[in-house]
């Protein structure tokens, strides 16, 4: 797909983070909370654009100043707001956030409906996703019409128009009716896919097990690279034509909110612009040390799309950590 005018679109959520300013409290106990732009394919969309790479954000979100406000952070980080869409009657969605004493998080969402959930079929601009490389969305977009349907239509756009699909499930329990819910939802996009990025929690939800043996069962039917998480101890990849694991980077974690969707970002960034994506091997260990980076930076700051460095910050972190 030569011709296409970007390299990622990123469709679904972007919604304000409201994280309290000290650590290890709950959110009950906080006195204050820092506005943060957030969502996670927003988080991406920034990220790709940080990297350098042609970024657009797909999805709808309030008529509201948090709407506007994000909208408007997009902007100044180089993302094509284009298909934005802005909500009349919903607003923009919140998130509050808690964090541990180890950059661990816990979330409470606002979302009666939110924007994010009225996303319809009838706002995409098909010509624009026609023109996108990969599209990347997550599972909120599926949990209720019309944003499935929305998220559906878009990714049938894309690959009709020879386009790769990026799948991050970012799994959001309370936000589903019930775990069953939960998994044949996540499940339903599962085939669809090109790549899927799962945390280690999340092969642990969908498989039963944290074995990353586990993993293997999820190619059936499934995307041609799977990428499974493990925090601080990097990142194991899968295709069928093998396995590995690429180690990651040791540093002093601030918060980890964001870091899977930096993670994600930085293997687009590395994928988007090539003809044919490596299946293993150097080239595909290269991009996923490069992510592996990237996610790491990101836990050394607060907030999502503020956790988004740029590539020659990126750089630097990597040869001072060669």
């Amino acid at each position: 797909m030569t011709d296409a005018t970007c390299h990622v679109t990123c469709l679904g959520e972007m919604l304000i983070d409201f994280v309290p300013d000290t650590s290890g409290v709950t959110l009950g106990e906080a006195e204050r909370f820092i506005k943060a732009p957030g969502g996670a394919p927003a988080n991406v969309a920034v990220g790709v654009a940080q990297l350098g790479r042609q970024a657009a954000f797909c999805g709808r979100v309030g008529d509201d100043p948090f709407g506007r406000w994000l909208t408007g952070i997009l902007d100044s980080h180089g993302v094509d707001t284009a298909q934005v869409t802005f909500d009349q009657a919903a607003r923009t969605a919140l998130a509050f956030v808690t964090l541990t004493a180890d950059g661990e998080r816990d979330f409470m969402f606002y979302r009666h409906p939110s924007a994010d959930m009225q996303h319809d079929p009838s706002d995409l601009d098909a010509a624009a996703l026609q023109g996108t490389r990969v599209l990347h969305h997550g599972s909120i977009s599926l949990i209720q019409e019309p944003s499935r349907a929305a998220t559906f239509q878009a990714i049938d756009t894309v690959k009709q128009a020879g386009g790769k699909i990026s799948y991050d499930p970012n799994l959001r329990l309370p936000l589903w009716p019930n775990e069953t819910a939960a998994k044949d939802g996540i499940r339903s996009a599962w085939h669809l896919a090109d790549v899927i990025k799962i945390s280690d929690d999340e092969l642990e939800f969908l498989t039963g097990s944290r074995d990353l043996a586990a993993a293997t069962s999820l190619l059936d039917g499934g995307p041609d690279l799977l990428l499974v998480t493990l925090g601080a101890g990097g990142v194991a990849w899968f295709t069928p034509d093998g396995r590995g694991t690429v180690p990651g980077f040791g540093v002093t974690v601030k918060d980890t909110v964001g870091a899977g969707d930096a993670f994600v970002a930085g293997v687009l960034s590395g994928l988007a612009p090539l003809d044919a994506w490596p299946t293993g091997g150097p080239e595909l260990e290269a991009i996923l040390r490069r992510a592996n980076a990237y996610a790491a930076l990101a836990t050394t700051r607060t907030g999502g799309i503020p956790a988004m460095a740029t590539r020659a910050e990126l750089d630097a972190f990597m040869q001072s950590n060669a």
